[in-house]
């Protein structure tokens, strides 16, 4: 079991939604973030006063999957976000120890579903 974590931009969640649809990879879980990294953010100007963004926007998308739809799942991140771009995210793979399915009692693969 793994849960894939992705930072993408904002604007290109529909698209990583819908790519991740396709391969039949539905069960997510997004929330908005701030961050920076090689764009190192922007100068704005707020009534007459300069003002450095260095935190962007970002949306984080959380999988958490079973072995055998980790390769699917990065590509279709990767295939929904790549603009090619500075900015366009970042993905991280990461062991999962256990997961329990509150309703049923359900461990490990089988609470993944």
């Amino acid at each position: 079991m793994k849960l894939i974590i992705a930072y993408i931009q904002p604007e290109r969640l529909n698209a990583v939604k819908q790519s991740l649809y396709s391969k039949e990879i539905y069960k997510m879980s997004v929330t908005n973030a701030l961050g920076c990294g090689q764009q190192k953010g922007y100068h704005e100007s707020y009534r007459g006063v300069d003002i450095e963004v260095n935190l962007l926007k970002k949306v984080r998308v959380e999988v958490a999957v079973n072995d055998e739809f980790v390769e699917p799942t990065v590509a279709a991140i990767v295939e929904g976000a790549r603009t090619g771009s500075i900015g366009d995210g970042k993905i991280f793979v990461m062991a999962l120890e256990d997961c329990v399915r509150i309703r049923t009692g359900e461990k490990g693969k089988e609470a993944i579903g």
